[in-house]
């Protein structure tokens, strides 16, 4: 999509208001000159949105964006620096004019490794391995051989079709389910008739309304036991107690949880002790050098952005997601 920066500007570049947490982009300014940037936590961003053309969210677990949204007099794009955005995808940015640019193709390798780790972790049960060496304890055990396994990938976007290449790539059978059919890949109303024979569930799909709540009760007795459940994409796709109660009777084997629907995991939540369970802290696609790759993509934009040439992964506000394969350079 063009959009080219506009008038409200100081001399020499737009104004560009960066959300951030304790950490700033790094190097930002190396690739931002002749703009003003004005950093804000949550609690000020209100203050550096009016006169601001473009908004960097670097805090994309922050709500803040929905909460000073008025204060967004001239706004024009704002970029995220992930690849899901559901904290942004509220009514006064959808009814807005203002283009909203994601982090599309940062992580699609990085997950698609972290969740080979952990379909390997599960099938050679490394954590059991692990605990029993703290322990001293020599138990020689078998474990499970996984080619030939099969596993069910919900989310047909690039992360999604990244964990299902690497799948594949270590021996497993993959059926790949996304928003509509496009064979081979399955449209979700498939889903249901999937389940009963995956060993492996991974969830990789974006937050929508039709995502939302995806794995419930229902779904979970469609699981084989032997089934674990793996989940990179967001929280709030899985119904939490519906796969703790799971989980605590035995109805499926195990789970490996990158995202929760409250962020830090509540420290009394079962899950951390559920000997069955692998719990990270939504870092499945954060590999060394990261935030530069981050910051690189924004230049990027902020360059086309400044030049009027169309953006890369534009998101479909109505959707939730980018639906095409990007600008061109």
């Amino acid at each position: 999509m063009p959009i080219s920066a506009g008038q409200n500007r100081r001399a020499g570049g737009p104004i560009i208001a960066v959300l951030h947490a304790a950490d700033r982009p790094p190097a930002l300014a190396d690739h931002t000159d002749g703009t003003e940037l004005r950093f804000a936590t949550a609690d000020t961003l209100a203050g550096a949105l009016p006169g601001a053309e473009a908004l960097f969210v670097w805090d994309f677990t922050s709500d803040a964006v929905r909460t000073a949204w008025a204060a967004a007099d001239t706004l024009r794009w704002v970029h995220t620096a992930s690849a899901g955005v559901d904290r942004l995808v509220f009514p006064g940015l959808v009814d807005s004019d203002v283009v909203l640019t994601n982090s599309r193709g940062v992580f699609d390798t990085p997950m698609a490794e972290y969740v080979a780790g952990l379909v390997l972790a599960l099938a050679k049960d490394l954590p059991r391995t692990l605990a029993q060496q703290a322990r001293r304890e020599w138990r020689h055990r078998e474990t499970e051989q996984l080619a030939g396994a099969r596993a069910v990938v919900v989310g047909g976007g690039p992360i999604g079709r990244a964990i299902a290449s690497m799948l594949t790539a270590i021996g497993l059978r993959v059926e790949l389910v996304s928003r509509r059919a496009d064979p081979p890949v399955h449209g979700i109303d498939k889903l249901a008739g999937l389940l009963p024979d995956a060993d492996y569930l991974v969830l990789a799909a974006p937050l929508t309304e039709q995502t939302r709540g995806l794995l419930d009760a229902a779904a979970l007795r469609l699981l084989p036991r032997n089934a674990r459940v793996i989940n990179v994409g967001r929280g709030a796709l899985v119904v939490e107690p519906d796969l703790v109660d799971a989980l605590a009777e035995g109805r499926i084997a195990g789970a490996a949880l990158d995202v929760f629907e409250t962020e830090p995991l509540p420290s009394d939540s079962p899950l951390w002790t559920m000997p069955r369970v692998i719990v990270s802290p939504h870092m499945s696609g954060d590999t060394v050098g990261w935030q530069h790759n981050l910051v690189a993509l924004f230049a990027d934009n902020l360059a086309r952005y400044r030049s009027g040439r169309p953006l890369r992964n534009v998101v479909d506000k109505t959707r939730g997601y980018v639906t095409t394969s990007g600008a061109n350079p």
